[in-house]
């Protein structure tokens, strides 16, 4: 039996994080909260953060509960006190700290897209099988995975309540740029970011989709839009886009992607990422259609998950709406009484227990940077598809 989290006598894990920004709060709060739910057999310690520019990264690591804060990231692979490194900057910067980091000896959890492109997420892949050898771990941070719903319906598939996969219906959908005067963003510059939509949120949906189904993506077909090509320079960076100047420059990377895909178990996918969609604010939709039932799951909707079975007989079958916030669904337990339902940040938390535990097992936590790696490789069939206008082996 693992020790209480509160006591002293749990083995810390000293925490380092790299950015600060959106991503940088929800990591920062499910490091904070993990322990104080779970029973974790390593105490996560919030040791330092890492910003370029002082003043904010100081500031950052006041109001996020860290002890401290550097500009160099490279200063933390030689603290004793530091055992994780926690990658929430933008992808161009993925692939070098991620190899550093697991180069000291540092376990590492990297935000996704695990890297910009396929050569990158290649050498982290490498990378994080030599460290495995020595018994350090890496993990992507695709949370949707941690969502309870989607864990249940993972485990519905798993256990064949729904028969043979025919069908996956996958989509992404968010409006957060459609105003063509929003600024320009490190996310909307392909340098920074490797892909719009479709590294942005579609890979979520990519990676969603194969755990769900415990399936992966074989071949694909698709196309990529840009609808606004050039927009107003940023002024400041707060939020998801900053403030506008009067100056602008060029978008270099998809508003938009739409692929079609088959499966290795023959399933046929169709997925769509936009963040065009007016009025959708983080609308993740997955539906799956079986031989004997159906399942269907909308983010804005996070704790329901929506069921058929095809078994039961006809005159009073349909879709059954399941709140998923029981002690016996995933992750649940740790949280509150049936009915008082979780919230964006908890898919966060789930994460960081799972991060934990495995360290402290010796285990390869999930999705590893090899699923990783996966998941990229998807995105660039994508890419090449939407180039060639031809289906695409992944």
């Amino acid at each position: 039996m693992t020790t209480s989290p509160t006591s002293g006598a749990t083995p810390p894990l000293g925490i380092a994080m790299i950015g600060h920004a959106f991503m940088g709060a929800a990591h920062s709060q499910a490091w904070r909260v993990a322990p104080h739910f779970f029973d974790l057999p390593l105490r996560p310690v919030m040791s330092v953060l890492a910003g370029r520019d002082s003043d904010r990264a100081q500031a950052a690591a006041d109001r996020l509960g860290w002890t401290e804060a550097v500009t160099d990231w490279k200063s933390v692979l030689d603290r004793d006190d530091v055992h994780v490194v926690d990658i929430c900057t933008p992808g161009d910067t993925h692939a070098e700290i991620a190899i550093a980091a697991l180069a000291a000896g540092k376990h590492v959890l990297c935000e996704k897209p695990m890297a910009n492109t396929v050569g990158e997420a290649v050498a982290m892949a490498e990378a994080a099988e030599r460290a495995a050898q020595r018994g350090v771990r890496a993990m992507v941070g695709f949370t949707y995975r941690r969502v309870p719903a989607l864990g249940l319906a993972r485990d519905l598939v798993a256990q064949g309540r729904l028969g043979r996969i025919h069908h996956v219906r996958a989509q992404y959908l968010q409006d957060w740029i459609v105003d063509p005067a929003a600024p320009l963003s490190w996310r909307l510059d392909k340098d920074k970011a490797g892909s719009g939509a479709l590294g942005d949120i579609g890979a979520h949906i990519v990676d969603a989709t194969q755990f769900i189904l415990g399936d992966t993506i074989t071949e694909v077909m698709g196309t990529l839009v840009t609808f606004v090509p050039e927009r107003p320079l940023a002024t400041s960076h707060s939020g998801l886009s900053g403030t506008a100047s009067d100056e602008t420059g060029p978008v270099t990377v998809d508003d938009a992607a739409l692929f079609l895909a088959r499966f290795a178990s023959g399933a046929l996918g169709s997925f769509e990422a936009t963040r065009f969609a007016n009025g959708r604010k983080n609308a993740l939709r997955i539906e799956v259609n079986g031989a004997k039932g159906s399942l269907a799951f909308d983010f804005e909707d996070m704790n329901v998950l929506q069921f058929f079975d095809g078994t039961e007989d006809s005159s009073t079958a349909g879709f059954r709406r399941i709140v998923v916030t029981e002690p016996e669904h995933p992750y649940v337990a740790a949280w509150w009484p049936a009915g008082h339902g979780l919230g964006y940040e908890h898919a966060f938390t789930h994460q960081v227990v799972d991060l934990v535990r495995a360290i402290a097992e010796g285990t390869d936590p999930a999705p590893t940077f090899a699923e990783g790696l996966r998941v990229q490789r998807v995105l660039a069939a994508v890419e090449a598809s939407a180039e060639s206008g031809t289906w695409h082996q992944v």
